[in-house]
């Protein structure tokens, strides 16, 4: 069982904790980086953040919204704290021999607007995906998973790309350009949940037998500040 009276907390659940936060990080790291696929010029960080959606529908499905809500606030933090520690980083001065200090402000720096996009857009993302999941879990009794999945992803992925294109790029692009970025990444995130759907229900399944757990959110606070998990 998830709790007991000797560990409060599962191995599997710290496992898939660290794997959610370590994606969340690495895609802001990478996310400067442009790529094209298809003729869509995405963020490279479309090639990992889609992850943590996978991951947030397992900790939701598996062992409840509030759980997942307690590693939703972790990875928001480790966000901050990382865009804190490279602003930090890059302010330091450097020893005149050192000529990389341009090339790892490209990489590493964050402009005050961009950090506010990217902690808005994944708190009011991943927050819904995961409430959406957790509701849809009890009206259809646990039906159906694959329509938890990508129903919420719809909700959840579509608010964090309109709110980040919005909130980083409103008033420096053209209003068709922002529409046209919003839509390429929409897309790309629907399609890449569609696809790891399999997967999935696989390691959904595998979960609930080794933990011997399926929770079902009756009753509880939707409240995202509230932070208790019994």
């Amino acid at each position: 069982m998830f709790f007991d009276n000797e560990q409060k907390i599962s191995p599997l659940y710290l496992i898939i904790a660290c794997l959610f936060v370590t994606c969340l990080l690495i895609s802001n790291i990478i996310a400067g980086k442009l790529v094209q696929i298809r003729g869509m010029v995405l963020p490279a960080a479309v090639i990992l953040f889609p992850l943590t959606y996978v991951f947030g529908d397992i900790l939701t499905e598996v062992y409840g919204f509030r759980r997942a809500r307690l590693v939703i606030w972790i990875g928001f933090i480790a966000n901050l704290l990382m865009a804190a520690v490279f602003t930090v980083t890059i302010a330091l001065p450097h020893p005149t021999f050192w000529t990389e200090q341009g090339a790892f402000r490209t990489v590493l720096g964050f402009t005050p607007r961009l950090v506010a996009a990217s902690l808005v857009a994944y708190w009011a993302g991943e927050f819904s995906n995961s409430i959406v999941l957790s509701k849809v879990k009890i009206l259809t009794r646990g039906r159906w998973l694959w329509f938890r999945t990508i129903g919420s992803t719809l909700v959840g992925e579509g608010l964090d790309t309109l709110l980040f294109i919005t909130i980083a790029f409103a008033g420096m692009l053209p209003a068709v350009v922002l529409f046209e970025m919003m839509l390429a990444q929409y897309v790309w995130k629907v399609s890449y949940e569609i696809a790891v759907t399999p997967l999935t229900y696989l390691l959904v399944g595998w979960l609930k037998k080794r933990e011997d757990l399926d929770t079902y959110d009756q009753g509880i606070d939707y409240n995202p500040f509230r932070l208790e998990v019994t």
